[in-house]
Formats: C-alpha cells, structure tokens, sequence
C-alpha cells in the first residue's frame, strides 16, 4: 500500500508509503491522502493526525511528474487538478482543510510538494539529516502547493532565498528560522513527534480545533481574521466539553472530553 495508516489511542499516523521512489505523490497517493484526511476530519476517535514518510532518505521528493505524466497525457491542467481525488483537487491537501491539528514528522528530505507538505502540516519534528526546500524554480516550474505563501511564515527575504535559489536548507537552520519546531535524532523522531501529537490530544477536541481555524485564517488571510466570531465563541463556551475542562478543575481529574 502506497499509504499506511495506524492509530495510537486518538492519534492517526499516516505514512507515505514509496520509499522505491522517495516518497513522491503520484495520483493513487494523492487520492488516498485525500480520503484518510476526509475521514479523520469525520471520525471523533482522532484527535490529532502524524504524517511521515518510509525510510530514512525521504520524506516526500514532491510530485511523481512522471506518474503524472503518464497517467494524464493529454489532459489539461485543469483536468488533472479535478481527476486525481473523485473530483477534488490534489492542491486540496495543501490547503488546510482539515481543521484537525496535523504533526510532520519529517524523517528525511522534504522538497517541492514534499515541502509544502510539511507547510500544510501544523507543527513538525524532523530527524537530524532532515533538508527542506523548493527546488522549482531549478526545473522551470512555480510551487503550486503553497510554497508561495512562505514569506507568511519567516521573513520575506529568507523565503526569497528558498524559492529563488531552489537550494535546500537543513533541519538546524530550519528550526532557527521556525519552520520545525524540534530536531531530534533520526532514532527518536517518532517518538518525539508522538509526544507532541499526545500532548495537543489530551486538550478539549473543540477548543483545539476551533483555535487552530483561528490562527491559520490570522496568518492566511489577515490577522483581524483571527478573532472568534461571537458564533465561534458560543460554540465552544457553551459546548460540553467547557462543562466537563471546569468541572474537572474543580475536582482535581483528567476531563473526559467529548469532542461537542
């Protein structure tokens, strides 16, 4: 199977399964990414979702333009967009759709898709010998998955450097600039990145969900966009899972959440 899938307690690993070659997005990965994050973003028994790739090389070398090649000769571009998921474009991946948070566990070189990937996801760990990047402007080519909005996230000179240059950048200097959130020994980065998935999922399901919303629409459209509404407030502080945080408090246990 190109994409493997375990469950550790309310957490979904996903595992991009091609390490023959390097982990790239072809249109059976792409589809089957799109249908576990539809169900995960469904299924109230995940809380938190951890995605990495087989082997210790790769991560995700981007999109399999071979594959793609092959599988949409003729096609426009349009066309491809829409047949790669039942309808729904491949580029949906990459635009946080899943309100559910998502930890990249970076275990190799994430470049092109593979990087704007790891962009999508919420927070990364990567392993040591980790490098990321965006190498299409090497290739003629413009990252269409995202990679565009880096500058949101350090800033706009150093993205430039990313995109212009197509050169890679390392784990380290990728923590620095804040685009991972810890590097780890090879040997411990799933295990890292599991603890930071469990100590996002011990929270209330709903107030996770709903500030994760908030703080992507801050940093993608405009930082007004990041106040609750007073619909999105309600929703939370009268939901039962308020009840149930306030209530443990006061009686001094774990809440017993239930994600409404």
């Amino acid at each position: 199977m190109d994409l493997l899938r375990e469950r550790h307690d309310f957490i979904e690993i996903l595992t991009l399964n091609r390490p023959e070659s390097a982990n790239a997005l072809d249109p059976q990965l792409l589809h089957d990414l799109n249908a576990a994050f539809e169900e995960i973003e469904h299924d109230d028994g995940v809380r938190v979702a951890v995605l990495t790739g087989a082997g210790e090389r790769h991560f995700c070398a981007g999109m399999d333009l071979g594959a793609f090649s092959q599988a949409q000769a003729g096609e426009s571009h349009e066309e491809i967009a829409s047949s790669t998921s039942g309808g729904r474009s491949e580029l949906d991946l990459f635009q946080h759709t899943c309100t559910k948070p998502i930890v990249a566990a970076v275990n190799g070189a994430a470049v092109g898709g593979g990087f704007e990937l790891v962009l999508s996801c919420d927070m990364a760990v990567a392993a040591e010998g980790a490098r990321i990047g965006m190498p299409e402007v090497r290739r003629g080519l413009v990252a269409g998955g995202g990679g565009t909005l880096l500058g949101t996230r350090i800033p706009l000179a150093l993205a430039m450097e990313v995109a212009l240059t197509g050169q890679l950048v390392d784990a380290r200097r990728a923590e620095q600039w804040g685009l991972v959130n810890r590097v780890v020994p090879a040997s411990e980065l799933m295990d890292s990145a599991l603890e930071l998935a469990t100590a996002v999922a011990a929270n209330g399901p709903l107030a996770v969900r709903t500030t994760k919303v908030l703080m992507r629409r801050a940093v993608t459209e405009h930082p007004g966009s990041g106040w609750a509404s007073m619909e999105e407030i309600s929703n939370v502080f009268q939901s039962e899972d308020a009840r149930e945080g306030a209530m443990a408090f006061m009686e001094k246990r774990s809440p017993d959440w239930k994600g409404r």
